[in-house]
């Protein structure tokens, strides 16, 4: 069985985070391990507290798993501090796993800052230039083109997302996945790895509960590379994942219910009607 491992922050009420992650990996058949780096006091109405995880006992967890178990690939969601970055960056250098994919992630949907403003150079530089690809949303992307001083900096259209990826893909990522929820119009997103852009087109679906979206297309990425899929057919499997996952979201709580992660496997096994 192929093994993936998430490096993230621990979400307490379970739609994002290292339990989105590790659902996410189930649901797309690969055996997930984890290394928090914080832990978060979190519901579907926001993040009201944020602890994070000693750098040591960072490192040791990577060292655990990295010493024991074959990881067929690695994806990286919440590290906030310079101190997490760096280490992690250390570890990766030195254990140097395939299938890297790092999801930037800054701000929750209720906006708490899931990423110190000092820490963004950091990510940037020690991070970035590691990954197989990288999955900013526009805003993601837009603070990234900010911290470089890049020319363009604001993203409000398809073609502004073409140029923006390939401004990213410049910092030494060998992919950059722009996701294009933020846009008005079709949801569309954007794949360069260097040579070609791909663009991928899904619904829009009308929901509020898109807690965790983010953290799950790219766990579901990192599933399918583990799998051995290609890029372009990792991203579409990815986004045909979380597209269904979203059309059969949980009204979970009184703010932004999570993805439905099990939904095409409670259907195959006869606990959702067709």
């Amino acid at each position: 069985m192929k093994k993936a491992l998430t490096i993230a922050g621990s979400d307490s009420c379970g739609g994002a985070g290292i339990q989105a992650d590790l659902k996410t990996f189930s649901a797309n058949y690969v055996y997930g391990m984890s290394v928090i780096t914080a832990i978060t006091a979190q519901n579907t109405q926001g993040v009201f507290a944020v602890q994070d995880i000693d750098e040591d006992i960072i490192k040791a967890q990577i060292d655990a798993i990295f010493t024991d178990i074959e990881v067929d690939a690695v994806k990286i969601g919440m590290v906030s501090k310079i101190s997490t970055i760096i280490s992690i960056s250390e570890k990766l250098k030195e254990y140097r796993p395939k299938n890297l994919v790092l999801d930037p992630v800054m701000i929750s949907k209720s906006g708490y800052s899931l990423l110190k403003p000092e820490s963004k150079s950091a990510l940037i530089n020690e991070l970035i230039p590691l990954a197989d690809i990288i999955t900013p949303n526009i805003p993601e992307a837009e603070e990234i083109l900010k911290e470089v001083k890049s020319k363009i900096t604001v993203i409000d259209t398809v073609k502004d997302m073409e140029i923006a990826a390939k401004e990213i893909y410049k910092l030494g990522c060998k992919n950059v996945l722009l996701k294009g929820g933020h846009i008005k119009g079709e949801a569309i997103d954007i794949l360069y790895d260097g040579k070609e852009i791909t663009q991928f087109y899904s619904k829009r679906i009308n929901t509020k509960n898109t807690h965790g979206t983010g953290c799950t297309l790219s766990s579901a990425i990192a599933s399918n590379l583990a799998l051995g899929f290609d890029m372009k057919e990792a991203v579409k499997n990815a986004k045909d994942y979380i597209t269904t996952a979203i059309e059969h979201s949980l009204s979970i709580g009184h703010g932004v219910g999570p993805t439905n992660h099990f939904y095409e496997l409670y259907k195959k096994s006869g606990i959702l009607e067709e």
